[in-house]
């Protein structure tokens, strides 16, 4: 069991690791860095990557119980040909037409070197906001049989939070680790933490690293 709120987690007890995928998203240098994508468009990048050494800590801990481990990465191709119009439309409003930003053949795609990424773990390429969309994410939870995801990366209101909704619809057990999360603005992050837990945990539940770390020592392979 992982001590967090609404509830404890899992609901009904049964905290199996190695059925048990722990979501790390789009903890890219686009994302992280001052010179990337986030920072162009205006946000201070420093909160996404002031999570990554809880982050590691969790990986480090979710690895040794038995977890599966992914990470996601957010881009497109360089010919754009992936790219809606609708997101071309935007990446010219904020002034990044012609830019290499959140191209899959620019190194700002690339995750964080200073991230815990191991051999064993899964890498999801994606272009939307979720991480089901388009991808085999859910093909590889149901092939592993993960049955319950465990939340990290950034950011907390858009790519983790549309992601979780879609996972907590497809009837997988979902856990959000708060301080394991960033937003480039701190309300945005509060929000929807918040929202997470409404009606009793509508989207699953709120928890720490340091709970999580503690739960997962305790949970047998």
């Amino acid at each position: 069991m992982i001590a967090a709120q609404p509830f404890d987690f899992p609901y009904d007890g049964n905290l199996v690791p190695s059925q048990t995928a722990l979501m790390v998203i789009d903890l890219q240098i686009d994302f992280c860095s001052p010179n990337g994508y986030f920072a162009s468009m205006g946000y201070d990048p420093a909160p996404l990557a002031a999570i990554v050494p809880a982050v590691n800590r969790v990986i480090s801990a979710a690895r040794q119980a038995g977890c599966l481990i992914i990470h996601t990465r957010q881009g497109y191709r360089a010919d754009l040909a992936d790219m809606t119009p609708y997101e071309k439309w935007r990446r010219k409003r904020s002034g990044l037409e012609n830019t290499q930003v959140l191209l899959r053949s620019s190194p700002g795609f690339q995750l964080l070197p200073e991230l815990d990424v191991a051999d064993t773990d899964v890498i999801i390429d994606k272009t939307c906001n979720s991480s089901f969309t388009y991808t085999d994410l859910e093909h590889v939870l149901r092939a592993q049989g993960i049955t319950h995801m465990l939340f990290t990366g950034c950011t907390t209101d858009v790519c983790v939070h549309t992601t979780l909704r879609e996972a907590c619809d497809r009837n997988f057990q979902c856990l959000t680790i708060s301080d394991c999360c960033a937003s480039g603005e701190q309300w945005a992050h509060e929000a929807a933490i918040n929202m997470i837990s409404i009606e009793n945990g509508v989207f699953g539940t709120v928890s720490t690293s340091d709970a999580v770390i503690a739960g997962l020592a305790k949970a047998s392979r």
